[in-house]
């Protein structure tokens, strides 16, 4: 490995571990609490992990499989020192994890389909759209590649300025019509121009809405089915934005735009401003569809591919003050 892909390797490493050290900090604060003075993982340990982790909002589903596993390697093993908990804890995840058998990215990148690749950006206001719509065409247009934003969200005051004022920063391609315009005739020419403009990639943005309003959430079918009469197979992802900040209210919306617009990738943003960051794990656990994309900070290249072993190793990591005595 040459040096400089050591040195952003490293420094995502590192941007990673800031990124988590909220959550870090609060499941590891617990659980030294939790096994202080034992001497065996027993089911008064037990008891405190499965809380420790449903409050850390891996929710409820994905805490009792994780105990039931350590349940059973206690069985196994028939001696479990409290110390081990936190090596045995970061198994048993890894392993949940590595069930979901959800591709697993190594760059930014895209299927090569001989045409402008489409993507969909969906979920609620205030999750960090516009933000991870232009942190993402940053990464593409380093990459040499030549990207169109297209300004969907038409309702919202400011949003389409917002978005061109990214466009202009990453140096790509922008599509609008102004304000209150039908947003399904946005995507359709925004996807119409990626075609006639030679783009590799075209990142068509959507009004944020609350997943309770179903007449907004069919909005979303009628644009997904717009794209599509441009070009078929459009958009060739539907992506789901999600606020970490939010815990269990993002698996709620998670399901909620699944089936309104069968999406097929996430974004988790905002994990270096919560302690809440463990429900990616519930989340990848929860549902088929991949996280692909987390938010560790505000910079523009602090959007990361999402790597299920990297972010358990990072969570893992034993710090000052997350440390199991």
């Amino acid at each position: 490995m040459s040096f400089f892909k050591k040195f952003f390797s490293k420094k995502k490493e590192e941007d990673l571990d800031k990124g988590l050290e909220k959550t870090k900090d609060s499941i590891f604060g617990k659980i030294s609490k939790a096994v202080a003075g034992k001497s065996t993982v027993d089911i008064e340990v037990l008891d405190e992990l499965e809380q420790i982790l449903i409050t850390s909002d891996v929710g409820l589903d994905t805490t009792v499989k994780i105990i039931e596993r350590i349940e059973a390697r206690v069985a196994r093993d028939k001696y479990v020192n409290a110390a081990e908990l936190n090596e045995i804890l970061r198994d048993e995840i890894v392993q949940l994890l590595a069930e979901t058998n959800t591709e697993q990215l190594e760059d930014f990148t895209f299927p090569d389909k001989g045409r402008p690749y489409t993507l969909l950006v969906v979920g609620v206001n205030g999750v960090g759209k516009t933000t991870t719509i232009g942190k993402l065409a940053h990464q593409y247009v380093q990459r040499g590649k030549k990207v169109v934003i297209g300004a969907g969200d038409t309702f919202r005051a400011a949003a389409v300025d917002q978005l061109q004022i990214w466009a202009d920063r990453v140096g790509c391609d922008f599509y609008a019509k102004g304000m209150n315009t039908d947003p399904a005739a946005v995507a359709y020419e925004t996807v119409n121009y990626a075609v006639q403009h030679n783009c590799d990639i075209a990142i068509v943005d959507t009004a944020g809405r609350l997943h309770t309003k179903k007449g907004l959430m069919q909005e979303l079918s009628k644009i997904k089915r717009s794209m599509g009469k441009r070009m078929e197979g459009s958009p060739d992802e539907v992506m789901l934005v999600l606020d970490a900040t939010t815990g269990q209210n993002a698996i709620e919306q998670c399901t909620q735009f699944s089936e309104a617009t069968e999406v097929t990738s996430l974004a988790l943003t905002k994990l270096d401003g919560t302690a809440k960051g463990g429900v990616a794990i519930g989340i990848s656990d929860q549902f088929k569809i991949p996280i692909k994309y987390i938010g560790v900070g505000e910079g523009m290249d602090m959007l990361q591919i999402f790597n299920k072993r990297a972010f358990v190793d990072s969570l893992f990591k034993k710090s000052d003050k997350s440390k199991i005595q």
